[in-house]
């Protein structure tokens, strides 16, 4: 471990020189990939140093206790050595989860698509739960979200809604929430008050960059069509709703939330090229399925990750079996405490391939 911490403390006061070069700070691309890597490695930079600064602490105390005949500041060292002892190895655990090999993906932003499965309106209803949920969670953690592309029902649900989140570290806040999302309750539908179970599927794809997947412009067939929806005032006056076909893959995507046929295609290349990055990643990951078994949740959009039950209140993650007994908090968009856990579990797990 400290073979690595000094390789990476090395390299951290490199780029702190290297930053204050005039040549570097005037050359934008070098300037940005220098701050990128440094901002990555200054939390570790800093454990580090403040470990070597206790551990240099916890020296001067022992070698105190040794000197000294006094009985007061013997107890005072004593006390003091405790004190260091338990810090160093905070420390330590610390800087094992700082040198974790990190997703690559954890700082980009997301496309989250979300589709109503089995329970018909039913799951279209409780789609547009979930997207408020994301919604709020995303705009109290800092990130701006923007609609994509949508199927709205007559009654408000959706039968399927994409949408982007920005931020720093969006996709390291939302990749766990891939998955079949299952709802038990009372349907505004039913008249006798039975209980439905429905599900939903959720998909976050990070945003891929054009270094991440290439794509020829003739394998993609552009088609502009009428918006559609359940209504609007812009609903069918316009083909401004662009549909994208990438011919080798028989990908089809298509975004209608802006009036402009341009901004229209931009957000559609933005999904096909996420869509493409996961196939690419998704054939890495089966060719290391045992290092995903240790992971929470594999990402499969087949698997039953959740669980919410209205009439107990409940919801429970099955990945880690957690369970709260705050849903409406929860679905108003307080689901950061799951999200912690489920980074919490995962990081254990990872803690433990490395032991």
């Amino acid at each position: 471990m400290f073979d690595k911490l000094i390789v990476a403390e090395t390299r951290f006061r490199e780029l702190e020189e290297r930053s204050a070069d005039p040549a570097v700070v005037t050359d934008n691309a070098a300037y940005t990939a220098l701050i990128k890597e440094y901002r990555r490695l200054e939390p570790l930079a800093t454990a580090y140093r403040t470990y070597q600064k206790t551990s240099e602490e916890l020296m001067d105390a022992k070698d105190l206790l040794l000197s000294t005949e006094d009985r007061e500041i013997k107890a005072l060292a004593a006390e003091e050595i405790r004190a260091l002892e338990a810090r160093l190895t905070a420390l330590e655990q610390e800087l094992k989860i700082l040198l974790l090999p990190r997703d690559e993906n954890d700082d980009k932003n997301v496309i989250v698509e979300i589709r109503a499965g089995a329970g018909g309106e039913e799951a279209a209803l409780f789609a547009a739960v979930l997207y408020r949920m994301y919604a709020m969670y995303a705009e109290t953690a800092g990130f701006k979200t923007s609609r994509m592309s949508q199927n709205e029902t007559e009654l408000g649900g959706f039968r399927e809604i994409v949408f982007m989140v920005e931020g720093d570290g969006a996709y390291s806040r939302f990749k766990f929430e891939s998955g079949v999302h299952r709802v038990q309750r009372v349907p505004v539908t039913e008249s006798q008050g039975r209980i439905q179970t429905s599900t939903v599927t959720v998909a976050v794809l990070p945003e891929a960059e054009a270094v991440d997947v290439e794509i020829n412009p003739a394998d993609i067939i552009m088609e502009s069509c009428k918006s559609s929806g359940a209504g609007g005032q812009h609903i069918n006056k316009t083909e401004s709703a662009v549909r994208l076909t990438h011919k080798p893959t028989g990908i089809v995507v298509e975004c209608q939330e802006e009036r402009s046929q341009f901004k229209n295609r931009d957000k559609a290349l933005k999904m096909l090229y996420a869509k493409l990055l996961d196939i690419k990643q998704t054939a890495r990951n089966n060719e290391i399925a045992s290092t995903r078994r240790t992971q929470v949740g594999t990402g499969d959009r087949s698997e039953r990750i959740r669980t919410y039950n209205y009439p107990q209140g409940r919801l429970t993650d099955h990945r880690i079996g957690l369970t709260l007994y705050s849903l409406e908090k929860i679905l108003n968009g307080n689901i950061g405490d799951v999200i912690d856990a489920l980074i919490a579990a995962d990081t254990a797990l990872k803690l433990q391939q490395e032991t």
